[in-house]
């Protein structure tokens, strides 16, 4: 398939031709005749290229624009009219349109200007990707990275900001599963209301149900007045449920009727309120196994499960412990007010080759220990915890030090090392003992974070 195509206009006529000859060319096309059809269209769904006529009855295509751009904001858009002159082309390409189609078109005319206006946008993205080193993802916590394993996440996370779906984060305790969703949060339609997170594992089972759906005067012994629950105060925003897999199955059952029919019944009334959430949940789980041994239901598995993000634990993408290890320095430095700039090399490969079992949690924790220990403004390996700067051997017989990825890695980092001191640090001398390309020995000075 060549792509989807959201088909805006008026003209019956010219969308069915239009359609045919963009089916014939592999294209998946949807039709819309009007403004609010197509905001249900692109509320609903993902669309790689939005054809879009300017002269439209009620909402015109200049006014619709800017709204489609806001819901797809990584999707060009082409627009189309019979009245084009330049200045029109102009204020279209100023308001985000991708390109200009003046009627009448020939097919092949509309096919290359599709094809023209999806190739600029990957090529634009994939720039982008190759530009940056550090995603910050907008909100109060940014998420740092460099790894395509993270990028790949977060290249989701956009996408499903966008729309009301329901996401599911799963991943390890530690990996950043809260900062991901409020990162969702803050780039949705819904940023500017309540970002509103709960632990269903952190709060008794018996005042579970009233925290989250709240409670009338006189529900229960000590219900002396009535009380929103969590579940509204994020009416219009939306609800971060973590640690999904604790919730106990009666109020599975109540959590499903939120999301089947948008409504919330607090304890102890008998009127339901319409509710508008954006439900954010994860879990360290494996809900598959949950529901298969009965302990959680299967149709609230698969109402949660619409977009999955799963994130890798830290030991998969050692790329972004470097960046990370800075980004927290920057805070202890703010938050404690000592003057640490940095680690050594030594320090650095230890913390590169660890593997981090905590994840991301227990590398801040490290930094900020080692903050508040060392006595200079550098960090080296007498500032790191035992379990750090004396992992296993490798070659020990434990069952964790049979990883080949991390026995390859540590040799590697070891290796490239000892090359830079026979060289006094010249990466092309360097490069030549280790008998690889200069190029190749860059690449991994940088994916290892090695520092000369």
């Amino acid at each position: 398939m060549e792509g989807r195509i959201l088909l805006i206009d008026d003209d019956e006529a010219l969308r069915e031709s239009l359609q045919l000859v963009l089916a014939a060319e592999g294209y998946e096309v949807t039709g819309a005749e009007d403004a609010g059809v197509a905001l249900e269209k692109v509320e609903a769904c993902s669309y790689d290229v939005i054809l879009c006529d300017l002269r439209m009855p009620g909402v015109d295509g200049m006014e619709l624009l800017p709204r489609l751009r806001q819901h797809l904001p990584q999707t060009p858009v082409v627009m189309m009219s019979a009245y084009g002159t330049q200045e029109l082309a102009l204020e279209a390409m100023n308001r985000g349109a991708a390109d200009y189609l003046a009627k009448p078109f020939q097919p092949s005319e509309a096919i290359f200007t599709l094809r023209k206006a999806r190739e600029r946008e990957r090529l634009r993205r994939a720039n982008e990707l190759l530009q940056r080193d550090v995603i910050r993802a907008v909100g109060e916590r940014p998420i740092v990275a460099t790894s395509e394993a993270m990028i790949e996440v977060l290249e989701m996370t956009e996408r499903a900001a966008a729309f009301k779906s329901t996401v599911l984060v799963t991943g390890e305790s530690g990996t950043g599963k809260e900062v991901l969703a409020r990162s969702i949060h803050a780039q949705s339609p819904r940023r500017s209301e309540a970002f509103v997170a709960i632990n269903c594992g952190a709060i008794p089972e018996n005042l579970l149900e009233s925290e989250l759906f709240g409670h009338a005067k006189g529900a229960f012994t000590g219900a002396i007045r009535a009380r929103r629950g969590l579940v509204q105060e994020a009416d219009r925003g939306t609800l971060f449920l973590d640690e999904i897999g604790e919730l106990p199955t009666p109020l599975q059952v109540k959590l499903l009727r939120v999301l089947q029919e948008e409504e919330v019944r607090p304890v102890g009334e008998t009127k339901a309120r319409t509710v508008d959430v954006r439900l954010i949940a994860a879990t360290a789980r494996d809900l598959e196994v949950e529901v298969r041994e009965g302990r959680f239901r299967e149709d609230l598995f698969y109402r949660l499960d619409v977009v999955r993000l799963t994130v890798p634990p830290l030991r998969e993408r050692p790329k972004d412990v470097p960046l990370l290890l800075d980004h927290f320095l920057a805070r202890c430095r703010e938050n404690l007010g000592k003057p640490v700039e940095g680690v050594t090399d030594e320090a650095l490969e230890r913390l590169v080759a660890y593997p981090w079992p905590g994840n991301v949690r227990e590398l801040q924790n490290v930094v900020e220990r080692a903050v508040i220990l060392t006595n200079g403004n550098t960090i080296g390996l007498g500032d790191l915890p035992g379990n750090v700067v004396s992992p296993p051997e490798v070659g020990g017989a434990g069952p964790g030090n049979l990883n080949l990825k991390r026995a390859r890695r540590v040799a590697e980092i070891d290796v490239i090392r000892r090359a830079l001191r026979e060289t006094d640090g010249n990466r092309t001398h360097a490069a030549r003992l280790l008998e690889i390309s200069h190029r190749a020995l860059l690449y991994k000075l940088k994916e290892y974070g090695i520092r000369d």
